[in-house]
């Protein structure tokens, strides 16, 4: 399959009394079907390029092209637009918006594009176990019932992308292994994930593990 995620010579540094870069010249691409690993020590660039990756963190200078389309040529309003659409974003922390209850959190997802799709918002629910808490705030939700409510928003718009970072550091061994069958799900039907990881569980579920030290990949 071609390339969904394609990423080339991307750098990133920040200033400071000495500048940091984050990330250093990485080109990778991710097909359809494909789950890529992204693995390394703290601090070695996996969340600075995956930002950079989902169109939240401007490079320094490279590209990133999703579905064919230049991020970073197109306007601020744009890309947000672009990104909700095409993109799925799955975080360790959940990202969950405290005052909505399960059913609002996964709509959420449309605010930027104006679905608002109420069946498909069920249908969610149901696939992923969550219909008898639909009601309920993210306060009250065990810690696997919140990943599977980020997972629901994260596929609410079928992206093509989906970008995890960290998404199993919160999760025991059963609700790490459901998430990572979910995500395996999305790949066989023709979706592609890049996920940064320090678990090795992931590393057996993926078709491909790069590693990243120092901002560069090595592997």
């Amino acid at each position: 399959m071609s390339a969904v995620l394609a990423i080339d010579n991307l750098s990133k540094s920040f200033p400071a009394a000495k500048e940091v870069h984050a990330v250093v010249d990485v080109s990778l691409e991710v097909a359809g079907g494909e789950f890529v690993a992204l693995c390394g020590p703290s601090g070695c660039g996996k969340s600075t390029l995956l930002m950079a990756a989902g169109g939240l963190l401007e490079p320094t200078s490279g590209s990133v092209h999703v579905d064919g389309t230049d991020l970073y040529s197109l306007s601020q309003d744009g890309r947000a637009r672009f990104r909700a659409k095409n993109i799925g974003f799955v975080f360790q922390q959940f990202h969950l918006i405290p005052y909505l209850d399960v059913r609002d959190n996964i709509l959420a997802a449309s605010l930027a594009t104006g679905t608002g799709d109420e069946e498909r918002a069920g249908e969610l629910l149901e696939h992923f176990g969550l219909t008898h808490r639909a009601h309920h705030v993210p306060a009250a939700l065990s810690t696997g019932e919140k990943q599977r409510t980020a997972m629901a928003r994260a596929l609410f718009n079928n992206p093509g992308l989906i970008l995890a970072d960290e998404p199993t550091g919160n999760l025991d061994r059963d609700n790490a292994e459901t998430l990572l069958e979910q995500l395996s799900t999305f790949t066989v039907d023709g979706g592609a994930v890049l996920l940064v990881t320090h678990d090795t569980r992931v590393e057996e579920r993926a078709a491909r593990t790069l590693e990243i030290s120092e901002g560069s990949l090595v592997s």
